[in-house]
């Protein structure tokens, strides 16, 4: 557990936001590399987005196969791949025989028996495992809030995982979500768009500032906004 979140900005699509998040000090930012999604980059375009930033690139795919999976992540020059489907652990596990990435499995979960399902299922396959709410019909990546208590979650987590919160977190939220749950990555995608897939500067710019203050938040919870 960090006691200041990174932040990763995903859902990136186009040079000139992957180069502004990277000035604003994101620490991750994601690219959606499985067709078929709002936000989607095809492979072959992928590597140019991220040439020469800072950040940590993590390619965010949905149900790949391993080859596949690889084919993409190499494409991108992926850090780290996130998985967002209901990939099996064997994908898991042959992904981490075949680079040096680290791998993030999404959860939606509705209950902290869905956190520990998966924790059982990808145990020692996950890195981290990132956390958002369920909602019908959302594969993931669709704003949908987290709405489990905190302390249930963070005792049946590895001190070695990352958690990463997700799930309709933005500027305005994302500082009492950080001082609630504590997680060592915040993750934001919708909540800093002035359009869809079109990154806006100044919600970036307040997503980080107010992510990165949380910790002093956390230590004066008489001035915490009420919880997200």
């Amino acid at each position: 557990m960090r006691e200041t979140p990174l932040v990763k900005i995903c859902g990136l699509r186009r040079r000139e936001d992957v180069v502004m998040a990277d000035e604003q000090g994101a620490d991750f930012l994601g690219v959606v590399m499985t067709s078929g999604f709002s936000r989607s980059v095809e492979p072959r375009a992928a590597h140019a987005l991220m040439d020469g930033v800072r950040a940590r690139p993590v390619a965010v795919l949905v149900d790949e196969s391993a080859d596949e999976a690889e084919r993409m992540a190499e494409a991108l020059g992926a850090h780290v791949i996130q998985l967002h489907g209901r990939e099996p652990p064997e994908v898991l596990e042959s992904l981490a025989r075949r680079g040096h990435w680290s791998l993030w499995k999404g959860v939606r979960a509705r209950t902290v028996d869905d956190v520990v399902g998966a924790l059982d299922e990808y145990r020692g396959l996950a890195d981290g495992l990132l956390l958002e709410g369920w909602k019908e019909g959302v594969v993931g990546g669709g704003g949908v809030r987290l709405e489990l208590e905190p302390e249930p979650v963070h005792e049946h987590m590895s001190d070695a995982q990352y958690l990463i919160l997700a799930g309709g977190l933005t500027p305005a939220t994302v500082r009492a979500a950080v001082a609630r749950f504590r997680p060592d990555v915040v993750d934001v995608s919708s909540g800093v768009e002035s359009e869809v897939g079109e990154k806006d500067p100044e919600l970036v710019h307040a997503f980080i500032s107010a992510a990165r203050s949380a910790s002093s938040a956390a230590a004066h919870p008489s001035e915490q906004e009420a919880p997200p």
